[in-house]
This record gives C-alpha cells, sequence and structure tokens, in this order.
C-alpha cells in the first residue's frame, strides 16, 4: 500500500524552507524517525515518521519552500503497517489540510518530545528511543569529534556512542539504554549543545517519563520566537557592528532573509546582517556566509596592524628534503598551543629552581602500603605535595591571587583549587583539586587518582578544569633533573616537579656526607604580582613542610 506523506500544521500559512532532507528514496523509516528539517523566520521544527515504512519518492528537495497539507514523500507500507496507515488521515494523499488533533503525532519542534513518547516508554517494552546529549556543564556548542556507532550496532547500556571535545576537555557520551542503534542524527564536525538529538535506539528498557528528555513547548510562543520577535516588535533595535577601522555603526538588519539560530549568531558576533551576502536559497543568510564575512573583516583588519605584529615564521616547504607525513592536530592540541603561547606573550614568566628533601617523606609513604591497600586508595607523593601547597598558599596568600584585566587590583581567592596537569593521548588537560585544605591526605591521594583516571578516560566535564588557583605539573620519571613550566594565566603560578634522584647531603653532626632523596622543582611566578623575594620565602616555607611532616601535620 502506497500513501503520500504531507506536510502537517506548521503553524503558519506562510511558506517555509526546506533546510535538510534526512531520508532518500528506497530509505526504510520507522516511527517518530526525522524526515526532514523545516525552517520558518521563528523556529525550525524536524518533521518525523508516523510509521514504519519505505519511501518509494521524495517530492521536494532541499531549499524548496512548502505550505502547510503540500506532498513531501511517497511510502510504501508493509501488510503490517497497511491498515494502520489507512486509518491514520495524516498521512493520507488527501489536499485537505490535517487538522491539529490528527497530526499531534506527526510535527514537533527540535527538540522533538512528546507526552505520547513518554507515556509508551513507561512500560517495559520494545521502543524507539531517542538518546540526546547529556547535561555537559555547559550551555555553549562544543564539537563532535568521534561517532562511535554504525546504523544496526547492537550496543549495551554504557557503551560509548559519540566524543565530544570542549575548549578544555574531551567526554565520552555513554548509552543510557542497551539495543540497536536505528539512526544516527548527528555527524562528525558537528556542533551540539545539552538535549540536542543523537541517535535513535531499539532497545527493550523500562523507562519512565522522568527520565525521558524534557518536554519542549510547542507553541510558536517559545524561546525562538521571542527572540525574534524582540526586533521585530522593536525596531528601533539594532545590531552593533565594528567596522575595520574600528568604528561602531548602527545599522538595521530586520529585512534580512535569516533564521532564528543565523540572528543569534550574528548577535553574538556583533555582525550586521545587511552587510552579509547571503548564498542560500533566496539570498538567505547561513551560518557560513556570517563566518566568511567575520574571517574577511579579521584579514582586513590585520592588515591595519601588520606593522606592529610578531614577524611570522615563513612557510618551508619540508617535502623538498625528503618523504614527510602530515597529521591534524586534535582541537584539543591546537587550543593549548593557543593558551600557552597567549600566556607566554601576556606574563612576564621568572622561574625559581630548587630541592626538596623527600627522604622521610618517601620513608614514611612506604610504611603506610598496608593501610593504602585497605583503603584502596594509592598514597603518592603528590598528595603531600597538594597539602603542603594549599599550607603555603594560606601563609602566602599572594599566590593565590589574579590580577585584574585592567591591572589595576588584585583578586584574592579563599578558597584553595589546585590544578593538576595530566598528559594523554588526546592533549594536555588540567583537572583542578577543590579545597584542597580542607581535606587530608588520604582524601588527597583519592582525588588526584581519580581526576588523572577521568582525565584519560574522557570522562572529564567542562567544569572539572575551572576555577583552579595554581597548578601543578608533574613529569616524574621522564621529568629529568628540570624544566621552566608555563604559568596557568590568570593564576600567578605553577610547580613543576621533576625526576626524584638521590644525592649526598652534609651531615654536620656526624661529620659526613648521607645519601637523601630529592626532588627538583620549579615555580614559575607572574613578576607584575611576585617578586623574587616573595617567591624565595614561598620556597622556603614550601620545602620545610616538605622535609618535616611533623610540620605538615600540626600546621595541616
Amino acid at each position: 500500500m502506497s500513501e503520500q506523506i504531507v506536510i502537517p500544521d506548521i503553524g503558519t500559512e506562510d511558506a517555509v524552507d526546506v533546510i535538510e532532507l534526512s531520508v532518500s528514496a528506497g530509505q526504510e523509516v520507522t516511527p517518530d524517525q526525522t524526515l526532514m528539517v523545516l525552517e520558518s523566520d521563528k523556529a525550525s521544527m524536524e518533521i518525523p515518521s508516523p510509521y514504519h515504512a519505505v519511501i518509494s519518492e521524495v517530492l521536494i528537495k532541499e531549499g524548496d519552500q512548502v505550505t502547510t497539507g503540500q506532498a513531501a514523500f511517497v511510502v510504501t507500507f508493509c501488510e503490517s503497517e497497511s491498515e494502520a496507515a489507512s486509518q491514520n488521515p495524516s498521512v493520507s494523499g488527501s489536499n485537505d489540510t490535517p487538522d491539529m488533533a490528527s497530526v499531534a503525532q506527526a510535527v514537533s519542534p527540535v527538540n522533538e518530545s512528546r507526552s505520547s513518547e513518554s507515556d509508551s516508554m513507561s512500560n517495559k517494552t520494545t521502543q524507539s528511543i531517542g538518546v540526546r546529549v547529556p547535561d555537559i556543564d555547559t550551555r555553549e556548542a562544543v564539537e563532535l569529534i568521534e561517532v562511535c556507532v554504525s546504523v544496526g550496532d547492537e550496543i549495551d547500556k554504557d557503551d560509548a556512542l559519540v566524543v565530544l571535545e570542549s575548549d578544555k576537555a574531551s567526554m565520552e557520551i555513554p548509552s543510557p539504554h542497551a539495543g540497536t542503534v536505528l539512526s544516527i542524527e548527528v555527524q562528525q564536525g558537528q556542533q551540539l549543545k545539552q538535549d540536542d538529538l543523537i541517535l535513535h535506539l531499539q532497545g527493550i528498557g523500562e523507562q519512565s517519563a522522568s527520565e525521558a528528555p524534557a518536554q519542549m513547548p510547542n507553541s510558536a510562543s517559545d524561546k525562538g520566537e521571542s527572540q525574534v520577535s524582540l526586533d521585530a516588535d522593536c525596531p528601533e533595535v539594532q545590531i552593533q557592528h565594528i567596522n575595520t577601522t574600528g568604528v561602531i555603526q548602527n545599522r538595521p538588519s530586520l529585512s534580512v532573509y535569516a533564521g532564528p539560530a543565523v540572528r543569534l549568531m550574528a548577535r553574538e558576533l556583533g555582525v550586521d546582517l545587511a552587510e552579509v551576502p547571503g548564498s542560500g536559497p533566496n539570498q538567505r543568510v547561513l551560518k557560513d556566509d556570517i563566518q566568511q564575512y567575520v574571517k574577511r573583516l579579521v584579514q582586513r583588519s590585520a592588515s591595519y596592524v601588520e606593522s606592529s605584529a610578531i614577524p611570522s615564521v615563513p612557510e618551508v616547504d619540508f617535502s623538498e628534503f625528503g618523504d614527510i607525513k602530515v597529521e591534524a592536530m586534535s582541537k584539543l592540541a591546537k587550543l593549548t598551543a593557543l593558551n600557552m603561547q597567549r600566556s607566554w606573550l601576556n606574563v612576564p614568566h621568572v622561574t625559581q629552581f630548587d630541592l626538596l628533601d623527600i627522604t622521610d617523606l618517601e620513608t614514611f609513604r612506604r610504611e603506610q602500603a598496608d593501610e593504602s591497600q585497605k583503603r584502596d586508595v594509592k598514597l603518592t607523593s603528590l598528595a603531600f605535595v597538594f597539602k603542603a601547597l594549599a599550607i603555603a598558599l594560606k601563609e602566602h596568600p599572594k599566590f593565590n591571587t589574579s590580577l585584574s584585566l585592567d591591572g589595576e587590583s588584585l583578586i584574592y581567592k579563599q578558597y584553595v583549587h589546585i590544578g593538576m596537569a595530566v598528559d594523554t593521548d588526546y592533549g594536555l588537560v588540567v583537572p583542578v583539586i577543590r579545597d584542597v585544605d580542607q581535606k587530608n591526605i588520604w582524601e588527597l591521594a583519592d582525588d588526584i587518582a581519580r581526576a588523572a583516571h577521568d582525565a584519560r578516560e574522557r570522562k572529564l566535564r567542562p567544569n572539572d578544569m575551572k576555577g583552579g588557583c595554581f597548578t601543578v605539573s608533574s613529569l616524574g620519571r621522564i621529568g629529568g633533573t628540570g624544566f621552566t613550566p608555563i604559568i596557568n594565566t590568570p593564576e600567578v603560578g605553577i610547580l613543576g616537579l621533576s625526576n626524584m634522584d638521590v644525592k649526598p647531603v652534609w651531615n654536620a653532626e656526624e661529620a659526613c656526607f648521607e645519601p637523601h632523596k630529592v626532588l627538583p622543582v620549579a615555580l614559575s611566578y607572574d613578576h607584575r604580582v611576585i617578586n623574587g623575594g616573595d617567591a624565595g620565602r614561598f620556597l622556603v616555607f614550601f620545602k620545610s613542610l616538605i622535609a618535616d611532616l611533623r610540620q605538615l601535620a600540626l600546621i595541616g
């Protein structure tokens, strides 16, 4: 049996754009699988399939403008679906526009949550489940750098579905259910936010309505419309645009043909849409148009400051000298490089070196082997370093500050959060151990081990790497005799730990040399805030805490 699927009631009599076709002729679709995405001036919406069927013919194409009741697809139903299809007017080939009741299951906003879906998921049954991006501790869009599954894959609960990467970390998104992957709604390189749809899963499980994705409003008075109606109702509202000479101009951009997401992007970047050439259908302005426009502005602006810029490194064609292999840097690696360069160029670095005597510390640590096994916590010297640093930061509060952006004041922090640089296969990340001054050695050892594990397994969230006051970079056995760590701006100090060694130390009482375990350290600091005397006193106090565990216990 063949039928037509028509455009349901989309809340407007005006034509809307088809911005994406999610299926093609010959493809089998399942109930609630997205067929296409429509966009009006006020909202975007996904049109789902009401049946399990095969697409026989696609009657529209991307860039077309469609209206309610217009035929979009011809589908062929399985025999088991034929009777149900004939009883559902929402997919009939009639030219009559369906009423809202008949299309309640055929259209939803982009988040496509429906009360009927929540009701069906409250029972334990075979069901199609839409898996969405969970809470990732940020409202900003993050990049999808890897899709870990394919259509038809059988997956278990907690299997990795995709890998997302923010400016600070990579994170794997696990599956909340076991089942079969029906469709994948994202692709590598796409920008995703919390609650964005990742894929559809055919699984058997019990899901209550509370676990279902949050219901999004269905009316035209949603957030999407309110943002646009602000411009429509207030013609005096204008977008500020900074031109290449730095002069701020105010120009209206309300008559430009662009969707709400594009308008939001323009507002965030300070771009006047009226000056952006549109490459979409009917000169519609797309996100790519804004990006290209901003790129041209930046390139043009760069010519004004070229004379005062740092001389660029000339490009070399290394293939002239032999075979080469070009490998693209990951987003995280590029961001790390940018942050390091920014810190090095903006902060006057000074590094002081010293040796910590950790002989007694190492003896005590090894004596705790049984207690460590009992607690199932690996006790490392790093936990003692963190504890001593927290006390030193309290004693010397200038190291626990940040310089205000205008350089006029110091911001003293009344908390002690210490970052820990972790080398991973995908780049350098710095998880933050919070409230170090309020935790004992065992708690710190557990937090350090967990943070390092989460970093290497890509389980860190953006908030796990925010709020640091001071950073420790430990190179351990690969650290050599010393290095100069770069400050993690806007912090004002970082401590680098190298490789422990055994050196002869003079014992005046016994008049002989004794073997001592020493740890080379390097303290880099922002010379705008910290001077040599401050750093010297800080290191002397810190060394005394590490060398004498009794003092560490009494003060801590």
